[in-house]
């Protein structure tokens, strides 16, 4: 079986696998010498038509592993020279400025260097990371390398795969210097933890293959409660409950036939609402659910009575508040909705998306997936997860309420909440890629390609 998780590294645990490599520190120039063989081996291999290299090299380990590079280069019989003026006279600059240590804003002498390299007209192949990024969170506090590839020793880094710096990378070609694996406090999810997803047996029933109530949907935003329920039964739950406030029922009847649906009013809204949750294994709360105090109020009301594991997302986290519950609870924000819930504004999650995303699992106790092109899962005291499989064609309206859906069915047939989580952002993007158009992808035609992106490679079961 495939691995479901894929370490992702930070300064530290670089740090401590190089210590670990036998007779270190003396082995260091052994290691210098793998890593620069292999940045100028990849680097050939990428750009076979070019004949000069730049090579921007730091004082530290990094540059250290750049002069190396331009040694091998030169033997191989290419121009290279260590220079940083002149870039564009070459036809690849190579960033080997600051590695896996560097944190912060760079100085100005070395900010003004990382401008002219990203003006140079040459692709730049950064030597393990970007100069500029953050390795240990993707942080990026000031100039940084936009890179055309990235060529990272022994495992892939925090900061290549999340935002901010992941925007920076480029391609990204991981080459293995001998260091030994470790645990690592952050992983990447891989579309194997698909293979996780129970389908449904033999002896299952429309109840036991996942039963989920979803409660949203008021005039005008109807469409989102239906996105979700619909994405539910996608993802393979067997009974979904759609409950609507009762002006808002002949429209769901009209956009989603399979689901039950539930009207509500506002005087029985709790009372309907929790006695319908009787036969759900999971609630999926908010999508077009309205805002307001009352609807304020019917949030907590129903995460406080109803003892059932709970997707929150949309408009059921305006104005939330931390809830005591015996039951899991996922929150689903995107950064502008995890900047309300924590008193950030939202251009301060998107530059500090880990640190944000932690913040909120501690605060509310709970499980956090952050949304976004690398969507994070946080939970108290556990291992962050990273899914980064979703194409850009997902930034549109009505994906979130999808991803909502995929979430609760999961969560339904009794998956640990982070990992139902986690493999609900990558069944999320694996349909997203499987639709045939990315430009004008709307969000129900990720409902048509969910079971798709669940039978690749699935398990069979009895």
């Amino acid at each position: 079986m495939a691995d479901r998780f894929e370490p992702l590294y930070s300064s530290a645990e670089m740090r401590a696998a190089e210590e670990r490599y036998p007779s270190y520190p003396e082995s260091i120039p052994e290691l210098m010498e793998r890593a620069g063989v292999a940045v100028a081996r990849e680097t050939m291999h990428a750009y076979p038509a070019a004949r000069s290299f730049a090579c921007v090299c730091g004082g530290g380990a990094n540059g250290g592993d750049g002069r190396v590079a331009a040694r091998v280069l030169r033997e191989a019989g290419q121009v290279a020279d260590e220079v940083d003026t002149g870039l564009e006279r070459y036809d690849v600059v190579l960033d080997a400025l600051f590695g896996t240590g560097f944190g912060g804003a760079p100085r100005p002498e070395a900010a003004e260097l990382i401008e002219r390299m990203n003006a140079a007209p040459a692709p730049v192949v950064s030597v393990d990371l970007p100069s500029g990024v953050d390795a240990s969170t993707g942080e990026v506090a000031g100039a940084a390398v936009e890179a055309s590839l990235t060529v990272t020793f022994h495992a892939s880094k925090v900061g290549l795969v999340v935002a901010p710096g992941r925007f920076h990378v480029g391609g990204v070609v991981v080459v293995d210097i001998g260091l030994e694996d470790a645990e690592t406090e952050a992983v990447r999810a891989t579309p194997a933890l698909l293979d996780a997803v129970p389908r449904r047996g033999a002896r299952d029933t429309k109840y036991s293959s996942g039963s989920v109530l979803v409660v949203g949907g008021q005039p005008g935003t109807t469409s989102a409660a239906c996105l979700t329920a619909l994405a539910a039964l996608r993802a393979d739950a067997g009974y979904v409950t759609l409950a609507v406030p009762e002006e808002a029922l002949a429209a769901a009847e009209a956009l989603a036939l399979e689901p039950v649906k539930l009207p509500w009013g506002e005087d029985d809204a709790l009372r309907t609402i929790t006695a319908a949750a009787d036969r759900a294994a999971v609630m999926a709360l908010g999508p077009g659910l309205g805002r307001g105090a009352g609807r304020s109020r019917l949030v907590r009301e129903l995460l406080e009575q109803v003892d059932l594991p709970a997707v929150v997302d949309a408009d059921a986290l305006f104005g939330l508040e931390p809830v005591t519950r015996d039951a899991a609870t996922v929150l689903t924000p995107h950064a502008g909705e995890l900047g309300r819930l924590l008193g950030w504004e939202a251009s301060a999650v998107a530059a500090r998306r880990l640190e944000a995303a932690r913040e909120a699992a501690e605060r509310f106790g709970c499980v956090v997936l952050l949304k976004g092109a690398d969507t994070i899962v946080a939970s108290p005291g556990r291992r962050v997860i990273v899914s980064d499989n979703g194409p850009p064609a997902l930034a549109t309206a009505g994906t979130g309420d999808v991803l909502t859906g995929i979430a609760a069915a999961f969560l339904a047939k009794g998956l640990e909440p982070r990992v139902a989580a986690a493999a609900a952002a990558i069944a999320h993007g694996a349909a997203a890629r499987l639709v045939p158009h990315q430009a004008g992808l709307v969000a129900s035609d990720l409902l048509a390609a969910l079971p798709a992106a669940l039978e690749a490679d699935a398990p069979e079961t009895a």
